[in-house]
């Protein structure tokens, strides 16, 4: 989740325990791995696989070949054409008034979205949401439902200073979303805590002799919640990982952090020495931000430890390796673009609807290049047959020029002049005239 003001905290949005505030994370101007990789898009050996030895703070990803064999792409006129997810983030949904979620939802509809997600914020000792903290999100739920839009929850525990510490924190976090899941019957899904490769938001990143303790954890804070959540409803789809594109790998670093590279392995190894005999997750989530919104989502990154759009086959590669030969699904496991955005710059007309900016503001793009750009993030996505969905970060910009300038109307809810090439982007993908996945 990239949103501003790290120091101005977490604040609530209109009674949800949303999450209004985060800084930016796995996108901005600095880059964990420093590389941003080439044009090109990696293809998947068939030969037997070969897992080498990554030592930390290494800056390539020598992904190995696999046994791994993409399924096909989708036909040009199948069911996928209406069963693909084109979602958006966005908390400023979740309102406490209902007439005013119901206004959002109805736009984020217009817009072309056909799913919304909320956040629901977990705090030590909780193991239900208090008394009318899910008010927003109900609200937002019902909009969504009459507007035949699908409802996921992100359950999270905000900053790493809540991180759950132990078996027993974990075990408070499972059955906060089991109780967040049976308030809200309408979600179609629970994404289970962010980018816990990033030590923004999970401490400690690293254990001794360099050993990835987060993998470790959330592997753990993952099972009990999928447990947790079965529990309340077996069809409810558990999506786990939402891990960033970028990190580190350098326990040492100034900031230590995880690729989601190595995130994926080593939570496939603490799977594995989990012994656990029930899958994980029902889909895998990541956020596949471009290092800055200049870069199209076209480039790929076969050198590095980065993932996003275009670096597809290292994913399913990565997930095949992690997961082959256990109870959890790998290579064909359904995978969730669930925060994907590109910034767009704001006019000086609209400028008395923002916040001025503390810091450095983030590189922006015109709204004609975010348009071009979400709908070849579209294509992409599309075409990527074990991707069931992308989701766009907000319908709305956010207020501060610090936090996300991504959304496809401006902070005063007036459309972008990307609206309108966005929502045909949508209609073209739904008629199977977007891209034939050549």
């Amino acid at each position: 989740m990239k949103k501003a003001l790290l120091a101005a905290g977490i604040a609530v949005v209109a009674g949800a325990g949303a999450i209004a505030a985060v800084v930016a994370s796995s996108h901005g101007g600095t880059s964990d791995t420093g590389a941003t990789g080439g044009a090109t898009t990696p293809t998947i050996a068939t030969t037997a696989p070969s897992v080498p030895v990554v030592p930390p703070g290494t800056t390539t990803s020598p992904v190995p070949t696999t046994t791994a064999a993409l399924p096909p792409p989708p036909a040009p006129r199948g069911p996928r054409l209406h069963s693909f997810m084109v979602g958006v983030v966005d908390d400023s949904l979740a309102q406490q008034d209902p007439a005013a979620a119901q206004t959002a939802v109805r736009l984020s509809r217009d817009a072309g979205f056909g799913a919304i997600v909320l956040t629901a914020g977990w705090k030590r000792g909780l193991t239900a949401p208090p008394p009318g903290s899910l008010l927003g999100i109900r609200n937002a739920g019902r909009a969504a439902k009459r507007a035949r839009m699908r409802l996921f929850i992100v359950v999270w525990h905000g900053f790493a200073r809540n991180t759950p510490r132990n078996a027993a924190e974990r075990q408070q976090f499972a059955q906060f979303a089991a109780a967040v899941a049976h308030a809200l019957p309408s979600a179609y899904g629970v994404i289970v805590g962010n980018e816990p490769n990033l030590n923004t938001f999970w401490k400690p990143q690293f254990g001794p002799g360099g050993s990835d303790a987060a993998a470790h954890a959330y592997e753990d804070l993952l099972a009990r919640s999928y447990d947790a959540l079965k529990a309340v409803d077996p069809s409810l789809r558990v999506i786990g990982a939402a891990v960033s594109p970028r990190g580190a790998d350098r326990p040492d670093g100034i900031r230590p952090t995880h690729s989601p590279t190595a995130f994926i392995r080593d939570l496939g190894a603490a799977y594995r020495a989990s012994g656990r005999k029930a899958p994980l997750m029902d889909s895998f989530a990541i956020h596949p931000y471009m290092l800055s919104s200049a870069i199209p989502p076209t480039a790929a990154h076969p050198k590095t430890t980065q993932i996003t759009l275009a670096d597809y086959p290292k994913l399913v590669t990565l997930l095949d390796e992690a997961f082959r030969g256990t109870p959890q699904r790998g290579r064909t496991l359904p995978i969730l673009y669930t925060e994907f955005g590109v910034q767009s710059t704001v006019p000086r007309s609209k400028l008395a609807a923002y916040q001025a900016a503390n810091g450095q503001e983030a590189v922006h793009v015109s709204p004609d290049v975010q348009a071009a750009y979400y709908r070849k993030a579209l294509a992409l996505a599309y075409c990527q047959p074990t991707v069931k969905g992308l989701f766009i970060f907000h319908t709305f910009d956010e207020y501060s020029l610090d936090g996300w300038q991504s959304g496809l109307y401006y902070a005063d809810h007036t459309a972008k002049p990307s609206l309108d090439p966005f929502r045909q982007a949508v209609a073209d993908l739904r008629a199977g005239k977007l891209t034939n996945c050549q």
